[in-house]
């Protein structure tokens, strides 16, 4: 072996970071104990590592206008816990369908976690002489013209129509307010489950479809999403990774050698967030695969080197400490790359960003420690009867060999012509960065939801039959003492009204002015 290999480069780009590797060729036996602590904790704070469901934090920014929803969602906080009940069927309005309806209306009113229930059959006609309005919908259903009559009056009836009833009379909406205490009590999953249970038992025999939408039926789609991912993103890297390295090393003790330590890396990553209090998200659950593409990528670099001496005979202490040294700088110039792209976004205005680049940049120093200090020892540990690896014993590897050949074909094209690689470069980059100002800036709730959950089809639904499922609120205050129901007050919001009515792009315009108009 070169005797350069031995010695450490005079000036070096990594600050010298790789040498952290030779820690566990100094001290094993302090190092494994180290490293089984580490792992200790990080499985201890994996199980304080929690779920966020909150729709208000995927937007939450240091401006007016998220002050502006925050204090909005402070004096009615109701929409955050509707529940958007969705009831299609061609003879929906008939009168078996209906009583169906009306039945599992009524179960759901007696149901645990219901704090309260709207829907097409709350409508109810003018007030008579006394003030007291009639329902529309009877309780004892007629027959006949009588019926029709009925139906025909809740389909004009201008809260029910558009609103709460399709114009065709194929989809009907229903509301339900859960109860606070009751979802953080026995769970939103528990609830959801049982109103959706509920829906089916009653509708389902008369040919009714019914659809849950709404902020928490959207949360709870989202935490099961995350929950769901992160064993499938974790399982599936740690598959495909494993098997790369076993086709390209062909031994086991060298796949478990480049898969232990990204694993480690993920295993230290969770576990960190979870001591620092930070919740799993649709984001940060894409921070997980990102530490094991980085950390497989370092110890992949880190076994081939290791490999490569071992076939020129080197015993495994020399292959080990031959890769800390040379292949150790690139991993830390890599993560240093990595840790500065999520560095920058610690400027962004949006909370959620921000969290999770300072997430994405812990996890970064936590792959790299995991690479370069786990790595070697499992090297030394995992390493067995290296001689057998020599080129001599063991002549043929045409993966690596052929693998090899294609890399150095390209350096050398790059070194005999760095001018056109570098103009290739400059031009790929200029029409990536075109390509990408020409993307339009969006940030919908229902990208958020998974696409294949019922909450997105519902809304859809909603947005085609109805008048949309996306809110815009508009609060009135006003300082001057005055009563709500005095003159100058309900002026402005029949004004205001009268404007949003006529804005394009909106659908029904619900105020006070709404019931003044009914009645």
């Amino acid at each position: 072996m070169d005797a350069s290999v031995d010695t450490p480069p005079r000036r070096s780009f990594a600050f010298g970071l790789e040498r952290l590797g030779l820690i566990g060729l100094a001290a094993p036996a302090i190092t494994f104990a180290l490293i089984v602590v580490m792992s200790a904790l990080a499985l201890w704070g994996l199980t304080r590592l929690r779920v966020d469901d909150s729709l208000s934090e995927l937007f939450r920014t240091d401006t007016e206008e998220f002050r502006r929803y925050e204090e909005i969602d402070r004096r009615f906080p109701s929409s955050e816990y509707d529940v958007l009940v969705v009831v299609e069927g061609k003879d929906l309005l008939k009168k078996p369908q209906l009583e169906a309806f009306r039945r599992a209306i009524i179960d759901l009113q007696l149901a645990d976690g219901v704090d309260g229930l709207i829907s097409m059959l709350s409508a109810r006609g003018k007030p008579d002489a006394s003030g007291y309005p009639p329902p529309i919908v009877p309780d004892d259903l007629p027959d006949g013209p009588e019926y029709d009559a009925i139906i025909q009056q809740m389909r004009d009836n201008d809260i029910v129509k558009g609103k709460f009833l399709s114009p065709d009379g194929e989809l009907a909406l229903a509301v339900i307010a859960l109860d606070r205490k009751a979802v953080a009590k026995e769970g939103a999953k528990a609830i959801i489950g049982g109103i959706s249970k509920q829906l089916q038992e009653e509708l389902a025999p008369v040919g009714l479809k019914s659809h849950l939408t709404g902020a928490p039926v959207m949360q709870l789609e989202i935490r099961n999403a995350v929950e769901r991912d992160q064993i499938v993103y974790n399982g599936l890297g740690l598959l495909f990774g494993a098997a790369i390295a076993v086709i390209f090393f062909k031994r086991v003790s060298l796949m478990l050698l480049a898969a232990l330590p990204p694993v480690l890396a993920v295993l230290w990553s969770l576990g960190l967030l979870g001591w620092l209090g930070f919740r799993l998200n649709l984001f940060l659950n894409v921070m997980t695969p990102l530490v094991m593409v980085m950390g497989f990528a370092d110890s992949m670099q880190m076994v081939s080197a290791i490999r490569i001496r071992l076939r020129e005979g080197d015993t495994k202490a020399q292959a080990v400490r031959f890769a800390v040294r040379v292949v150790g700088p690139a991993c830390v110039l890599a993560h240093a790359t990595a840790l500065l792209s999520f560095l920058a976004l610690l400027i962004s205005q949006s909370g959620l960003i921000r969290t999770f680049g300072l997430a994405g940049a812990l996890a970064v120093c936590i792959s790299f420690v995991a690479v370069i200090l786990v790595l070697p020892l499992l090297g030394l540990i995992l390493v067995r009867k290296e001689e057998t690896l020599a080129r001599d014993r063991s002549p043929a590897d045409r993966l690596m060999d052929g693998l090899g050949d294609i890399v150095g074909w390209i350096v050398d094209r790059v070194v005999h012509w760095p001018a056109l690689t570098t103009l290739v470069a400059l031009v790929a980059f200029a029409v990536c960065g075109w390509a990408y100002l020409q993307l339009e800036p969006r940030y919908r709730l229902a990208d958020q939801v998974p696409d294949r959950e019922q909450a997105l089809g519902a809304t859809g639904r909603i947005d085609e039959k109805l008048t949309g499922a996306n809110p815009v609120h508009i609060m009135i205050e006003w300082k001057t003492g005055e009563g709500l129901f005095t003159p100058v007050p309900l002026e402005v919001i029949a004004k205001t009204h009268e404007i949003l009515e006529k804005q394009a792009g909106l659908g029904n315009v619900w105020s006070l002015e709404s019931l003044r108009r009914w009645l």
